[in-house]
């Protein structure tokens, strides 16, 4: 692990690195010198490690005592995006203004970075433990939409991670690796989603297979998600890993 730069801003620490051909940021509360709970924060498609609403989470949750590392998902942000991922983005944005069924043309790219995403997220993972100020604590996934996509297997995979805040996605694709999940779950809807229609989410939190799940339903639509709902998911971490 390289780190490439520093800031400090508001009591927290960014500090921007690459691991391999990853690159990432670590949020972590400023002067930390001891083992914290780690959040892993996944984005959201087309989104990178630095878009707005990841960097406004990571913040929030690093002032609340967490460290926090995101990473740029496979062919976004600073990743080279390959032929095959660009063919799949194109054959997907076609079939969307089509109208063809959202759920399996999401799945299809989702199914494609899916595979990378783990083994990325796995190795940050153990690099970013073997730091002072984060160490070998208790780790917890923060994903929705292709956020939750990736999640999904990542957390199925992982054994490290001991809860997770997911939603805004449906089942396709994703119901066999949900049913291996048996951390305590927080779980996103958007009420009025054009993108993924609600049966097909709440069938996500339904395999689901942890027995400690909880399902959060708002009005609105895809990017509709209250602010709030970032204070909610401090509380339920502090609550889950703390």
């Amino acid at each position: 692990m390289r780190f490439t730069s520093r800031t400090s801003s508001d009591g927290v620490i960014e500090r921007f690195f690459t691991l391999g051909e990853i690159p990432g940021v670590l949020w972590t509360p400023e002067g930390a010198r001891d083992a914290r709970p780690l959040i892993l924060l996944g984005h959201g498609g087309g989104q990178h490690k630095t878009h707005p609403g990841v960097v406004s989470s990571a913040r929030r949750y690093a002032a609340g005592g967490f460290a926090v590392v995101a990473i740029d998902a496979p062919g976004h942000g600073e990743r080279p995006k390959d032929a095959e991922f660009a063919r799949i983005v194109a054959q997907m944005r076609a079939g969307l203004a089509a109208g063809e069924d959202p759920g399996a043309l999401v799945a299809g790219m989702h199914g494609h970075l899916a595979g990378r995403a783990v083994a990325d997220w796995r190795a940050v993972l153990t690099a970013v433990q073997r730091l002072d100020q984060v160490g070998p604590g208790p780790v917890g996934y923060c994903g929705m939409s292709m956020g939750c996509g990736l999640g999904v297997p990542l957390i199925a995979a992982e054994p490290r991670i001991q809860a997770a805040v997911l939603g805004l996605l449906g089942v396709r694709g994703l119901a066999e690796d949900a049913g291996r999940i048996t951390v305590p779950v927080r779980f996103l809807v958007q009420w009025d989603d054009r993108l993924v229609p609600r049966e097909q989410s709440l069938a996500l939190f339904d395999a689901l297979a942890s027995a400690d799940k909880t399902l959060h339903a708002n009005p609105g639509d895809h990017g509709d998600v209250p602010p709030f709902e970032v204070e909610d998911s401090l509380r339920f971490f502090s609550r889950h890993l703390s």
